[in-house]
């Protein structure tokens, strides 16, 4: 099957080629220049596509009329745009209804299209879709360039982000990493992206920062937790992450009083390992009596019987020997305390999200995957909204009940 051709590259390509021949740019001011006086036509011929459809016949159509309105001049404006101010004539018509879209009445700005740009590309589309989409939006189509050059102004502002003071206590953070293809000089190699959420004390979600290394390892992490603390971390009351060696350690050397959880989904996950599928269900059923269990007590009478049962897959029953730490302090909470705590999930869930847009290949450099992340970080913000997660009222009052917790919000409760 022939492969189906990039039209709007194609001519993207021959519009470059023009203006590079007409204006002959020598820098990039010049260039855009160049591009200023192309945008302009570019705006004008969408406005007189618009009035066509708005009277429903073209300026060249001397045939009979189903309407006594016809166009009525013009109206010069100047127009904002990244590429600086653009001269432009919007056409009028006689009974004024005309409302132009690509540049509406009243307004001096359109950026708005670089907006969705952006906003399409944080949703991962490819520069092929979004030049596809604006063509059949706007009538006229983006380079893979003029994308590029659209997105790369995220950069800066993804940086002011990343070195953003933080907030002086997180209840609660997860800490968790994915790898993405990056090539480098003559290979590709997976990188580790490292990602932190926090919630603060009203239970907002936050995406702490994005860090960028070759591996994941302990010393990494301690060095990410090192530097929120720079950035005005002071304290942190739970970590959840998963099974890092070393990670621990390092969270505790930057931030002493932490409780470092391990995630039960993790270790789940690490225990079935030595389990044949045909006792998946009933083990997995007899580990949630264990973490799901109403106390302490009653958590341990349930693993005492775990053990008995499962005893012939002894490599399975080690794991939870080794980590029972960290079922046995998830006791010292409430149930809803228990339940943000227990699982890396919420992470998870985010990096989910990132895969979506991550996934369609290698990328040329860091900044592609940053800028990249940041646009869908900006995403997840607005479904967000602000908003504390579910029963983070209930969590606030189980959290009082430990008095060295409650003494640490306290210090940072803001009335």
């Amino acid at each position: 099957m022939a492969r189906r051709k990039n039209r709007g590259n194609e001519k993207g390509q021959a519009i470059a080629k023009l203006i590079m021949e007409k204006y002959q740019p020598q820098n990039k001011e010049e260039m855009q220049d160049a591009i200023k006086d192309v945008f302009g036509p570019m705006l004008e011929a969408m406005l007189q596509g618009e009035m066509d459809n708005h009277l429903g016949y073209t300026s060249n159509d001397h045939g009979s009329k189903d309407t006594d309105n016809r166009r009525n001049g013009y109206i010069d404006k100047t127009v904002r745009s990244s590429f600086g101010e653009i001269p432009v004539s919007v056409p009028r018509d006689r009974d004024g209804s005309f409302e132009p879209q690509a540049i509406p009445k009243r307004s001096k700005d359109i950026t708005g299209i670089e907006d969705k740009v952006l906003s399409m590309y944080g949703r991962g589309m490819s520069q092929r879709d979004i030049s596809s989409t604006i063509e059949d939006i706007y009538g006229f189509s983006l380079s893979a360039e003029s994308i590029s050059n659209i997105t790369d102004r995220v950069l800066e502002e993804a940086e002011v982000w990343q070195n953003r003071p933080l907030k002086p206590f997180y209840p609660f953070i997860f800490v968790d990493c994915l790898y993405v293809p990056i090539r480098q000089e003559y290979e590709t190699k997976n990188c580790a992206i490292y990602v932190i959420l926090g919630y603060d004390l009203d239970g907002i979600k936050d995406i702490l920062g994005l860090w960028i290394s070759d591996t994941e390892g302990k010393h990494n992490w301690m060095q990410i937790f090192d530097e929120i603390k720079t950035r005005g971390v002071e304290d942190v009351a739970f970590i959840s992450m998963d099974g890092v060696s070393g990670l621990e350690e390092g969270a505790k050397a930057i931030f002493p009083q932490v409780v470092v959880q391990r995630c039960i989904v993790h270790l789940i996950r690490n225990s079935i390992k030595y389990i044949p599928s045909k006792d998946y269900k009933g083990f997995t059923a007899q580990l949630k009596k264990i973490y799901g269990a109403v106390n302490l007590k009653a958590a341990i009478a349930e693993f005492d019987r775990f053990k008995e049962t499962w005893k012939h897959y002894p490599g399975a029953v080690a794991v939870w020997e080794r980590n029972w730490i960290h079922v046995e302090q998830l006791f010292n909470y409430g149930s809803a305390v228990r339940r943000v705590m227990y699982t890396t999930n919420a992470i998870e869930s985010v990096n989910s999200s990132f895969r979506k847009v991550t996934r369609k290949g290698a990328f040329p450099h860091e900044n592609a995957v940053r800028k990249i992340l940041y646009l869908r970080i900006l995403e997840l913000y607005k479904k967000w909204q602000g908003h504390p997660i579910m029963r983070w009222s209930m969590v606030r009052n189980q959290l009082a009940i430990d008095e060295k917790i409650q003494a640490r919000m306290l210090k940072y409760e803001q009335f």
